[in-house]
């Protein structure tokens, strides 16, 4: 049976799986004694054991089902959670995401799994430090060849059917269907029972169905039977064929066949000619029992698509709202009523089409959140330290193109924070502190933006130590240090190569700094900062824009040149006289609202050749920002605001300053995209 077919669900559920068991074993390890996740964690696992299994995925089915073996014996309180049996769980639960992502890379998923399994073996055993006698006591047997043997059609043997399961045998006898039963005993050093049974249902699934099996299917896939177990089996092909697919399976010592014979008797109830379907028992059972405490499934209400079909869709869209623009434009210029009318109603839909379209595009960032209270925790133990990790707006939702980017910026703010930020155990004690410090990771919406907090009850910031290593590395002079306030003294934080680390470690101190993170949360078009108060805590904010496809603007005009600066980083726009402007360190500034706002003239940044003759008394300037920083971007005149597509300028024309990228206007034109963050220093 081919199952790449499936190989796209596999991995998106071992996915969901496993974050569901990470997740869990961090509540279970500060609760032991809640049974309910044990139950939790058991349930996601043996699902895991049972899909990986069924796909050919023997190691990840094998160390899973080692995993479920302790897990089994920590709900039925056979066995004390403690932090050495957690540490070898968390450790198996790491090998089995290494083998999901080798297999979304193509692999074969394939891993030495022989470490793991050896501990789990001897935790089970009770005997965790002899994990070699555990090893050597559980060595696999090779696998036997499979006897298999078929009987003639029998009457005596009572197979122990209802009455719903003779009629449905009555109705495929008259079918034409074959009717078999089928007992299949296992191999007696058979580590993957259940797993093994799931194979057999598999193949034999694909040939016919099965009508009845004892034990009940519940408890086979619980491994709640001994070493065989029975089939009753409805199928179109012949014995040979069903003996062959079973006989390709490994770890099954003997397998018996036998053919059901149905005799009709006089007293036989007649059966209606509307045929009652052969039901599978699993699904049965499923239907007619569904677990406790579960939600029965909202059927249809939603479905998963391919990101890239998403992204195709966004890319079509980006293309219409370039025709809307360019419509808009010609029914300005025609002024014909019945025209602009149905231009206007136009827009209206798209621009609710718009909408749809960004809403699909959201996902919530919790996606990014789950990983990190593992990382916390295994963090936090490497460095002796007591940390909490709490979450909060993990519901916020981003654009799936900034989710993607955002990993990578947070996780060093956290490590950041861990290690710089928290106190080891004895300087909280010190510090009058609990011993057990907290970081908080916070998301929120706010205006078109979304904001992204990690604060820390720790040291705070050393500001002398900060101007301290910038004064050494020449990040600033002494003259410029002695004017500097504590936020400006913050800010060096990410300067390039800048770090306070003594000691260089796997978690920080390798000079690379915060930098990387400004860097990054800059070129998504957001920007990071920092607050702190000594002896209290450290807080760095992230503003990041919702979206990075379609952005409002303002279109401004310089010379013969278009360009757009988003509306994001605009504060103001303002027409000043020429003699409002001043010099101040051979730079030309204006006095915006009490403040010394530097101009920036963007002909003279991207040499815009110009035969005009300045004679206006006036200078349009669009006043942008970039956290607390402030400029002037003097233009010739406003065009006005407009939703642009954002286009990448290709992999010819890569670091261009000051550009972020380029939109296509509704008439034709390109206009670049001003990237105010290069623009202000």
């Amino acid at each position: 049976m081919d199952m790449n077919q499936y190989l796209d669900m596999f991995i998106e559920e071992s996915k969901e799986h496993l974050q569901a068991i990470n997740a869990n074993l961090l509540i279970l390890e500060n609760d032991p004694t809640n049974i309910q996740i044990v139950n939790e964690i058991f349930r996601s696992a043996h699902t895991l054991k049972g899909m990986s299994a069924t796909m050919g995925f023997e190691d990840m089915a094998s160390l899973t089902h080692e995993a479920e073996n302790v897990l089994d014996l920590i709900r039925n309180d056979k066995l004390t959670i403690n932090s050495e049996i957690m540490d070898v769980i968390f450790q198996s639960v790491d090998l089995i995401e290494g083998m999901v992502i080798h297999i979304t890379e193509g692999g074969d998923g394939s891993a030495d799994v022989s470490n793991p399994v050896r501990q789990l073996r001897a935790i089970v055993s009770g005997d965790f430090s002899a994990q070699q006698e555990v090893a050597a006591a559980s060595a696999v047997a090779e696998p036997e060849a499979v006897a298999i043997e078929a009987t003639v059609e029998s009457s005596d043997r009572d197979y122990g059917l209802d009455d719903y399961a003779q009629t449905v045998l009555k109705q495929s006898k008259d079918a034409g269907n074959n009717l078999f039963w089928i007992k299949v005993t296992l191999n007696d050093n058979c580590l993957l029972k259940a797993a093994r049974a799931y194979m057999v249902f598999d193949q034999l699934e694909s040939l016919g169905d099965v009508i009845k099996t004892t034990p009940a299917v519940q408890e086979i896939e619980n491994e709640r039977f001994d070493q065989s177990f029975e089939v009753v089996f409805v199928t179109m092909h012949p014995l040979e064929k069903v003996k062959t697919a079973i006989q390709n399976i490994s770890e099954i010592h003997e397998v018996l066949i036998e053919v059901i014979s149905v005799k009709k008797t006089d007293q036989e109830t007649p059966v209606a000619k509307t045929t009652a379907p052969v039901v599978n028992e699993t699904k049965k059972q499923e239907t007619a029992q569904p677990a406790a405490g579960r939600k029965p499934a909202a059927g249809g209400k939603t479905i998963r698509v391919d990101i890239e079909r998403l992204d195709i869709l966004m890319n079509l869209f980006s293309e219409l709202v370039i025709d809307r623009g360019r419509l808009e434009q010609l029914a300005r210029e025609i002024g014909k009523t019945e025209l602009q009318e149905t231009v206007e109603h136009m827009s209206r839909i798209s621009g609710d089409l718009q909408s749809i379209i960004l809403t699909m595009r959201m996902v919530p960032v919790e996606q990014v959140f789950n990983r990190f209270p593992r990382m916390i925790r295994d963090l936090a133990k490497d460095l002796n330290k007591k940390v909490n990790l709490e979450i909060f707006g993990a519901e916020t939702e981003l654009d799936r193109t900034v989710i993607d980017e955002i990993g990578d910026p947070l996780v060093h703010l956290l490590r950041n924070s861990l290690d710089h930020g928290i106190e080891s155990v004895i300087d909280r004690k010190k510090a009058g502190k609990s011993e057990e410090g907290t970081i908080e990771l916070r998301a929120f919406h706010s205006g078109n933006h979304v904001f992204i907090e990690v604060k820390d009850d720790g040291a705070g910031i050393n500001k002398d130590k900060v101007l301290k290593k910038a004064l050494e590395r020449g990040i600033v002079t002494q003259a410029v240090a002695d004017t500097m306030t504590d936020k400006q003294i913050h800010e060096l934080l990410f300067a390039s190569g800048f770090s306070t680390a003594e000691v260089i470690s796997d978690i920080s101190g390798r000079g690379v700094g915060l930098d990387v993170v400004k860097t990054k949360i800059e070129s998504l078009g957001g920007s990071v900062g920092v607050d702190s108060i000594r002896g209290k805590g450290t807080t760095f904010l992230v503003q990041l824009p919702l979206t990075l496809s379609i952005i409002s603007a303002m279109l401004v005009q310089v010379k013969n040149e278009k360009f757009a600066v988003p509306l994001s980083s605009i504060i103001e726009t303002a027409v000043f006289k020429k003699d409002q402007i001043m010099m101040a360190h051979r730079q030309k500034v204006i006095d915006f609202r009490g403040r010394v706002v530097p101009l920036v003239s963007l002909q003279e940044i991207f040499q815009i050749p110009s035969d005009q003759i300045e004679t206006d008394d006036e200078v349009a300037v669009v006043i942008v920002r970039k956290g607390e920083k402030m400029a002037g971007l003097v233009v010739d005149s406003f065009i006005g605001q407009q939703e642009i597509v954002l286009k990448s300028l290709g992999k010819y024309m890569v670091n261009v300053f000051a550009i972020s990228g380029a939109t296509i206007l509704g008439d034709g034109q390109v206009a670049l995209i001003i990237d105010c963050n290069a623009l202000i220093k």
